[in-house]
């Protein structure tokens, strides 16, 4: 697998684990090859243990002494859990946007949905939601937010959804009710909106990964 430029390796090899459970190659209590990773990304056993580190504080790989890094439990209670998780804490900055937005705000708020609804594919959407969650957590989040909305970001922002046909009419809505919340100056409706969309995303992840068997087996 080449290296993609401009992503530091660390968040590679994360990316790459998430990939692997979330195809079912990884499951619950499996080991983690860091072999077969440094020879499936070029990279070296740095990047990877700095992943091993950032998964364990993420909830998603416990280490043991000697043994090495296991994927932690990796069900439909869990998943929906990190979801949860992460609508409760981007509506916190949400919220907080809502309450006082300035014009530099609001009207980088509209140039992201501009970007979300003239997006030629599924990636660009994907990065135009990206984009948007920026523009409000840069704005309205202090580190220890931020760093919390990136721990728990990592099923959420998977490149699952690049192969979800629906993705943009799914959730286009959602962030169409986020935008409008935060120029009406409704903090609960910009919350709402962040925890609706994050229950909608684990309802369909889930779905979709117990019609592809991985979840709902032996691994499940």
């Amino acid at each position: 697998m080449p290296k993609r430029y401009g992503v530091k390796e660390k968040d590679q090899v994360v990316a790459h684990v998430i990939d692997q459970v979330l195809t079912g190659r990884l499951r619950g209590g499996h080991r983690i090859d860091r072999n077969a990773i440094a020879a499936a990304l070029g990279v070296s056993r740095v990047p990877i243990q700095e992943a091993m580190v950032q998964l364990e504080h993420d909830g998603i790989v416990s280490t043991r002494y000697h043994r090495g890094a296991f994927v932690e439990r990796f069900d439909e209670v869990s998943l929906a859990e990190h979801h949860e998780l992460y609508g409760v804490l981007n509506g916190i900055a949400s919220a907080r946007a809502a309450i006082a937005p300035s014009d530099a705000l609001l009207g980088a708020v509209d140039d992201a949905l501009q970007h979300m609804r003239k997006g030629k594919s599924r990636a660009d959407f994907q990065d135009s939601c990206q984009r948007f969650r920026d523009v409000v957590n840069n704005a309205c989040a202090g580190p220890r937010l931020r760093a919390a909305i990136h721990a728990s970001q990592w099923f959420a922002a998977s490149d699952f959804w690049l192969s979800y046909p629906r993705v943009r009419a799914e959730f286009l809505p959602t962030y169409q009710q986020e935008a409008a919340a935060i120029h009406d100056r409704d903090p609960v409706g910009a919350r709402t909106a962040c925890l609706e969309r994050s229950d909608l995303m684990a309802t369909i992840m889930i779905a979709e990964l117990t019609r592809r068997g991985v979840l709902g087996g032996s691994g499940g």
